[in-house]
């Protein structure tokens, strides 16, 4: 069994919820997917991996803050203390590891910038490299964040040849762009890989 942490603050939840079942499905993994709302719900639970959706971060902030339900500050300490446990973040997630605004380190060692492409409607797809996987993937972003500098982490997705948009830290990946709203579960199968520790 695999139990998968699902932040519950905002974005495309349940289509995370739909790629896991699918990638569970296709490598015969039983999961349990644990929908995360309060702090008490991280530490009650024996989690082997997260998934962090996007959102609007700085309501995710507000909601999920110290003055809020306490989530993030709980799920950022978590996370600096199982270090092994593999994480996917998307788009907000992805900023919210880079700077958690926490008192603490930023969790990925990439400086993003929220809105990086532009407003709703400068939304687009694109074709990605993936050095992580290989072969291409069709990426979907959305009032994308847009990584700055990535010094010290290893490039997971290139946008034309030389742009990041997906960096890895060990078993963390944070992407800027939304691979639960595709029907390509390479990263949802990765992370379950990981998860269940047959993963590279």
């Amino acid at each position: 069994m695999v139990d998968v942490g699902l932040v519950m603050l905002q974005g495309a939840r349940h289509a995370h919820i739909t790629a896991l079942d699918k990638a569970a499905d296709n490598l015969g993994v039983d999961l349990k997917i644990i929908e995360l709302r309060t702090p008490e719900e991280i530490t009650a639970s024996n989690l082997d991996a997260i998934v962090f959706p996007g959102g609007e971060s700085t309501t995710m902030r507000l909601t999920g803050g110290v003055e809020g339900n306490g989530l993030l500050p709980a799920l950022f300490s978590w996370l600096r203390a199982n270090p092994d446990r593999p994480v996917l973040a998307t788009c907000a997630g992805a900023i919210l590891m880079a700077d958690p605004q926490d008192g603490g380190a930023p969790l990925v060692n990439g400086v993003i910038n929220r809105n990086g492409y532009g407003r709703q409607a400068d939304s687009f797809q694109a074709e990605l490299q993936i050095p992580e996987f290989g072969g291409t993937f069709p990426g979907i972003f959305i009032r994308a964040p847009r990584f700055k500098s990535v010094e010290g982490a290893a490039v997971a997705v290139a946008y034309n040849q030389d742009e990041v948009v997906a960096i890895r830290e060990g078993c963390w990946i944070a992407a800027t762009f939304h691979p639960e709203l595709t029907d390509d579960i390479r990263f949802h199968s990765w992370l379950l890989t990981q998860a269940r520790g047959d993963g590279q």
